[in-house]
Formats: structure tokens, C-alpha cells, sequence
């Protein structure tokens, strides 16, 4: 009789820990699918980062190619080979201007 009204005194006890335990195990799932979620897609601070960055790239390749066909350019009158060139990386500046990012 005695454990009979020990066990029902702790029963409050124990039915706190029990839904404490209940309730972690049910959201778990959606914190841990919150969490994929997260790591699965951009913000759009993100994207905009890597569009800024892809753009300064593109504008570091078309500076350098347009420094390397100045070059050439002005070698031009005194060199055949030199005005080919300088067209040459004329058609790769235009082609890089319009691929897209």
C-alpha cells in the first residue's frame, strides 16, 4: 500500500519529464528538416554576394584582356602580327561582354 501511494505521489513528477521527453521527440524532425532546409538554400544577401563577386571576376578577366590587346594595339603600326593579336583579344573582350552570369 505504502509504494502504491509513493508511486502515485511521483506520478505528477514523472508525467512533467515524460512530456518534456514527448515533446523533444517530436519536434525533432522538424528541427532537424528546419536545419537541412537552411543548409539547401540561398538567402538573398548570399546570391547577390556571389553575383557581386561573379561580375568583378568577369570585369578582372575584360580588364586584363584589354590591357593585353593596348598592347598590342600599339605595337600595331610596326607589326602585321601585332594588329591580328590585338584583334583577336578584341573578339574575346566582345565575348566575354556577352556571356551571361
Amino acid at each position: 500500500m505504502r509504494n502504491l501511494v509513493l508511486t502515485v505521489a511521483m506520478l505528477p513528477l514523472l508525467s512533467g519529464c515524460a512530456v518534456g521527453l514527448v515533446k523533444d521527440v517530436v519536434t525533432a524532425p522538424i528541427k532537424v528538416g528546419g536545419a537541412v532546409v537552411d543548409a539547401a538554400t540561398t538567402s538573398q544577401s548570399e546570391a547577390d554576394e556571389k553575383r557581386g563577386r561573379q561580375l568583378r571576376q568577369q570585369e578582372e578577366r575584360i580588364g586584363k584582356l584589354m590591357r593585353k590587346r593596348d598592347k598590342f594595339a600599339r605595337d600595331c603600326p610596326e607589326s602585321e602580327t601585332a594588329c591580328i593579336k590585338a584583334g583577336e583579344l578584341e573578339a574575346q573582350i566582345q565575348e566575354e561582354r556577352s556571356r551571361g552570369i
